[in-house]
């Protein structure tokens, strides 16, 4: 500070005024832009009519039309979706909006970008104005994310919409309708009202059941009933890129309609009139996984989806995973993840139930239902076990911390994901449940589980599509009402670990413990081929692609000490030519006390390295042991209802 400055703020200290005065020199910021108006429990008037056309399937470019009443004259604010319920983050992504236009009456109106909020949207509404419309385009992604082709195609409402600021989405009506190319037919939890002429209007809903209720449309697309006879039907739509790939067998069939069957009896309620999965079974849909909605879920896969027990064997657990959602996410919904829009702060503290008890009852019900065997569902958890006990990170970052990742992470690449960790909710959280289900059966002499709590936590309000919101002391109260324990107390302390010392304990319970042998199981040896590496994680602390490239280096690991990271490529194991086979018999080589160490040969930022490999253990794939003398509890969690 120069002299000048010093002496004319001592000054102004020693008078005592009460003039603001400022430390440094230079600018100062303009002040901030006056807030979007916060989302109000109050009355929208009208309805807003929606149309879609989704018939540019060359250009994947959805064009949206909207009529909005207008409810004073004046800065009409409107919201294009930033959050999204099923990432539990804002991943909506505002540059596939292109070419907004606002008029009324035939006349154009004036619209500005916020300065501080690109997804708010003002528009200049003249006085005695009484509608809006607006249009513009989606522009489907052309690669990851396209929910666009020729044949297959999906309309995510939340990315075709704009919606007024200033009220909750559920007092805002919207009057839906779709044009679809000739000869596609679709499947979705709205109702439709009327079909002409290659438009479909579906029967008016609230914006918040509108952006929950995606629709599946395709040319080659088949209805299967999961469960007709009852008063609340559940269906099946598959679209696929062929015709003859939708061919799904009654005995193929039989274990999906057995999860719907279990994951009724587990969850004693029902919350929607009719519930449709929505499946994309391609390759030309980019995506795999599911979304889940209260009254629907989403379903992207192979065309093999429901046909190969292999797809089955890898991901059985996703149907019942989503159905589940409708219980465990939508009706009950953590009261921190709870938004009046989609434009308001998600926060997720407990997706260590929402995601995490999910995941535990996807594959509990899969097992149940017959779409994995007993045996493959313990390779499953015994694969998830060994995932979370490497996952070092929890060191400095314990699962409860974890629950902040997808404010931070969704999207991002992860380069060192076990040290970083990311999204452990799901497995450790499974884990985490088996604990809480294996504790209750301890303490009630095998009379009460889980599936007690579920029925009390889940359970109520049957037909109720109002979300119905809990905390972590509602969680700890209910499990008390079950067993009296302190299960705060007990929650609290794995959540909050920074060691894995409480991580098994629910296999220790089931009776079983984590070890390791030197053949992968099947469903170890499916996860390598989807993901498309060999994974020596627990062994040398690598996975690898067939073309050598080093897809993940465990922390600290011996791949690690060796100076390889992420994106080596290696060239040579043992002074040959690197090929998978060639890392798997080296690998299988050190074990033993006459064991030979692997040396490899890698180029990492234009230099190449040749380094030895402090390991002797040979190949390591995780399975379960039994413990001899310990009940075997995962036969009775495993049992059909």
């Amino acid at each position: 500070m120069r002299l000048s400055s010093v002496l004319a703020l001592s000054s102004a200290l020693l008078a005592g005024g009460c003039a603001m005065v400022h430390a440094t020199e230079g600018p100062q910021p303009l002040p901030p832009e006056p807030p979007i108006a916060a989302p109000r429990d109050m009355a929208f008037n009208g309805t807003i009519r929606l149309h879609v056309d989704a018939t540019d399937t060359a250009h994947k470019i959805y064009t949206v039309r909207e009529s909005i009443p207008v409810q004073r004259p004046g800065d009409l604010v409107l919201l294009y979706p930033q959050w999204e319920a099923a990432s539990h983050a804002d991943t909506g992504m505002v540059a596939p909006l292109a070419g907004l236009v606002a008029s009324a009456g035939g006349k154009r109106l004036a619209w500005r970008r916020d300065a501080a909020d690109v997804f708010a949207f003002h528009v200049a509404v003249p006085p005695g104005t009484s509608t809006v419309d607006v249009q513009f385009q989606y522009l489907s992604p052309i690669g990851a994310g396209k929910t666009m082709a020729p044949d297959v195609m999906l309309v995510p409402w939340n990315r075709m919409v704009l919606y007024p600021a200033g009220w909750f989405m559920r007092n805002v009506m919207v009057q839906p309708s779709l044009a679809l190319p000739a000869g596609f037919r679709t499947g979705s939890a709205l109702d439709v009202a009327r079909e002409q002429e290659g438009r479909i209007e579906y029967r008016p809903v609230s914006m918040e059941e509108l952006v929950d209720a995606p629709v599946l449309a395709g040319r080659h697309l088949r209805r299967y009933a999961l469960d007709a006879e009852g008063s609340r039907p559940v269906f099946l739509h598959v679209a696929a890129d062929r015709a003859d790939q939708l061919e799904i067998t009654p005995a193929q069939l039989e274990p999906y309609r057995a999860a719907v069957r279990q994951a009724r009896k587990l969850l004693r309620s029902e919350h929607y009139d009719r519930f449709d999965f929505l499946a994309t079974a391609s390759d030309v849909v980019a995506g795999s996984g599911g979304l889940e909605h209260l009254e629907s879920a989403e379903l992207n896969g192979p065309p093999d989806m429901f046909t190969s027990a292999d797809a089955r064997l890898l991901t059985g657990d996703l149907f019942a995973h989503e159905y589940v959602h409708s219980w465990n996410g939508k009706f009950r919904v953590p009261a921190d993840m709870w938004t009046p829009n989609l434009n308001s702060i998600m926060r997720d503290s407990l997706l260590w139930v929402y995601e995490g008890q999910t995941q535990f009852w996807g594959n509990v019900i899969a097992a149940r239902a017959g779409l994995r065997t007993a045996h493959q569902t313990r390779d499953v958890f015994a694969a998830e076990a060994a995932l979370a006990q490497a996952r070092i990170g929890r060191r400095w970052k314990s699962l409860q911390e974890s629950t902040a990742d997808p404010r931070y992470m969704a999207g991002k690449p992860v380069a060192w994901r076990d040290w970083q960790r990311r999204e452990d909710y799901y497995g450790e959280g499974m884990l985490l449940w088996l604990d809480v289900d294996m504790r209750l059966r301890e303490l009630t002499g095998e009379r009460r589980g889980l599936d007690d709590f579920a029925a009390a936590f889940f359970g109520m309000r049957d037909g109720s599509r109002a979300p119905l919101t809990y905390t972590f002391a509602d969680v700890a109260d209910t499990l008390r009402r079950i067993a009296p324990y302190d299960w705060a107390g007990f929650l609290r302390e794995r959540l909050d670990a920074h060691d894995d010392a409480h991580l098994l304990d629910g296999l220790a319970r089931a009776g079983y413990r984590l070890a390791y042998t030197n053949e992968p199981t099947a469903y170890f040896r499916l996860l390598e081929e989807d993901g498309g590496i060999a994974d020596f994680s627990y062994a040398i602390g690598l996975t690898v692609t067939k073309a050598g490239v080093a897809r993940a280096v465990a922390w600290e690991g011996p791949a690690f000490r060796a100076g390889l990271a992420p994106g080596a490529q290696i060239t040579a194991v043992n002074g040959q030519p690197f090929s998978v086979a060639a890392l798997g018999a080296a690998v299988a080589a050190t074990a033993g006390s006459a064991g030979t160490p692997v040396v490899l040969t890698f180029r990492q930022d234009g230099a190449s390295t040749t380094a030895t490999l402090d390991y002797r253990g040979g190949l390591r794939y995780p399975v379960l042991e039994r413990v001899a003398g310990t009940p075997d509890r995962f036969e009775a969690l495993f049992r059909p209802r």
